[in-house]
């Protein structure tokens, strides 16, 4: 388990190639997207009638997942008009994850990588509760396959999706 370290998600590194299932059907493999999108990893999302994970509350980090999704929800039409695609990522079931897509309307696909296969291959940080592994929330900016910046750590969910958006209209007018 890699409890942290980020060093190697450096820009020009070419993501796994592992198809994973999606909440819109069928798989998906994002180093096998063309063109820009923004890779979304989030330890877990909860649902109204359930509990959190077993201490849950004292995981610095663990809780915004809702609000991180929902805010890149509100903001797809601006990621769209970069042409920018959104793929959201988490270790939980898509049978989970289409619940919850439904429940927050979103927009864009999220990807299951409950047999952590993807998660080993790029070594995405990771913590263990009661003896279950979350991915640790970060976002992959990438393109065409290759990453191209990395947001580590995420210290305010509810506003990260801005703070993305900001650094590709950024890239964008330099570009230009």
């Amino acid at each position: 388990m890699n409890d942290g370290d980020v060093s190697h998600l450096v820009p020009g590194l070419a993501l796994p190639r592992i198809s994973l299932p999606a909440t819109t059907a069928g798989e998906s493999c994002i180093a096998e997207v063309e063109g820009t999108s923004a890779l979304i990893v989030y330890p877990w999302t909860g649902r109204p009638e359930a509990s959190n994970p077993p201490n849950w509350d004292d995981i610095p980090g663990a809780h915004g997942s809702t609000p991180e999704l929902e805010g890149f929800r509100d903001l797809a039409g601006e990621f769209a008009w970069l042409n920018v695609g959104l793929f959201g990522l988490s270790r939980q079931t898509t049978d989970w994850q289409r619940e919850m897509a439904a429940r927050l309307r979103l927009t864009f696909p999220i990807l299951s990588d409950a047999d952590g296969r993807f998660a080993s291959a790029l070594s995405l940080p990771s913590f263990a509760t009661s003896g279950e592994s979350y991915l640790k929330r970060l976002t992959l900016v990438v393109s065409s396959g290759i990453i191209e910046t990395l947001f580590f750590p995420v210290p305010d969910p509810a506003s990260h999706a801005g703070h993305v958006l900001q650094w590709l209209k950024e890239k964008a007018a330099r570009s230009a």
